[in-house]
């Protein structure tokens, strides 16, 4: 398959295959597979993101690893970059908007996380990535079924038609409790944020505490709101 292929392949039987498989056989099939036109995602912020950063990189180190830089990252997201680059010895790619933020406020008004934020989103987030992903035949992320009601049917492995691209879920089938888990077994480092009741981190405006146990609900407050565009 090119890079930009129009075609949307059939991958039933190939996640009949690799759904019992572990992360890590996953990673080394899609390295396999697509390197060096695969890369990874990470936010930086949730847990399972830098459980599937550690379990790739012991598998393999050639492997892009592109964070967005929403220029509204947490403080403690944007150290836990500059770790994660000296504990494994990596340069982690930061995927900029092509706007500031005092160019959107002059284009879009103040705020305007506050009031439209899926067009904040979009700019920030979605555009960013669309163009990273250009490049690349397949992308690794670390969605899991467990986290919502939306990513309950995620499979392993996916044609994304928004990209064009395949996309590759290793962790899906993991529970919350497998990645704490790996987590304190292989110490891997994680969003010190997490500790402190957050359970859903993106950008530090439309990022709250959680309510009614729903893991999600802390982001974008008073909205219909849970995902940023991203998965769609």
């Amino acid at each position: 398959m090119s890079i930009h292929s129009s075609a949307s392949p059939d991958f039933t039987h190939l996640n009949g295959l690799l759904e019992p498989a572990s992360p890590a056989e996953i990673i080394r099939w899609a390295a396999t597979t697509y390197a060096p036109n695969l890369a990874l995602t990470c936010s930086f912020s949730g847990a399972s993101g830098m459980v599937l950063l550690d379990v790739m990189l012991r598998v393999n180190r050639d492997i892009p690893v592109l964070v967005l830089d929403t220029d509204v990252l947490f403080d403690e997201t944007y150290s836990l970059i500059d770790t994660v680059e000296r504990h494994y010895g990596i340069a982690v790619q930061r995927i900029r908007p092509t706007i500031t933020l005092d160019q959107q406020a002059a284009q879009h008004g103040p705020d305007l996380y506050a009031h439209d934020p899926d067009r904040c989103c979009a700019i920030r987030k979605v555009e960013p990535l669309a163009r990273a992903l250009k490049p690349y035949a397949a992308w690794m992320t670390a969605l899991r079924r467990d986290q919502s009601s939306t990513r309950a049917s995620t499979p392993v492995v996916a044609w994304n038609s928004k990209h064009s691209l395949v996309k590759i879920c290793p962790l899906a089938t993991w529970t919350e409790r497998d990645i704490w888990r790996y987590i304190n077994e292989h110490d891997v480092p994680y969003n010190p944020l997490l500790n402190q009741g957050y359970t859903s981190i993106g950008c530090h405006t439309c990022t709250s505490h959680p309510l009614n146990g729903d893991p999600r609900s802390g982001r974008w407050a008073g909205f219909a709101k849970t995902e940023c565009g991203l998965h769609g």
